[in-house]
């Protein structure tokens, strides 16, 4: 079912900040730009990195989610993990015939990368938060 890591999220009070780190600190050279994601109440940015990507994470609205995050973690921090599957419906399936509990109501929403992703509760992943997020079959367009 687990395929690659496709990204780390990390939350941030800002975005800006976060990218000259990356930039600055550890030599990232390719951050695209900032995109706004009302539905997921976040504003996210990708730093590419060699093997994958981290995805920047900052509260859109004061009704995003991320605000909980941070009161924890007011410098922010790893937010969760990003696994490519082939088809999110069959791991999910697979997840919930196993005990685990996908996060709001299990069906599929589109993430940052256009594609259909859910969470698994991390409470089941030993305390980490994990994303799947399907990725098209390999030789399919």
């Amino acid at each position: 079912m687990i395929g690659r890591l496709n990204h780390v999220g990390v939350a941030t009070p800002s975005i800006e900040a976060s990218v000259a780190l990356y930039r600055d600190l550890l030599g990232a050279t390719k951050a695209h730009e900032p995109f706004d994601l009302p539905a997921q109440g976040v504003r996210v940015c990708f730093v590419d990195l060699p093997n994958s990507q981290i995805e920047l994470i900052e509260p859109l609205g004061d009704g995003s989610p991320i605000h909980g995050f941070l009161a924890k973690n007011p410098k922010g921090g790893q937010h969760h993990v990003c696994f490519e599957v082939e088809d999110i419906l069959a791991a999910r399936d697979a997840l919930r015939a196993k005990g685990a509990t996908i996060l709001g109501t299990g069906e599929p929403r589109i993430g940052a990368h256009g594609t259909p992703i859910i969470f698994v509760h991390p409470k089941d992943m030993g305390g980490v938060l994990v994303e799947l997020m399907e990725t098209p079959k390999q030789g399919a367009h």
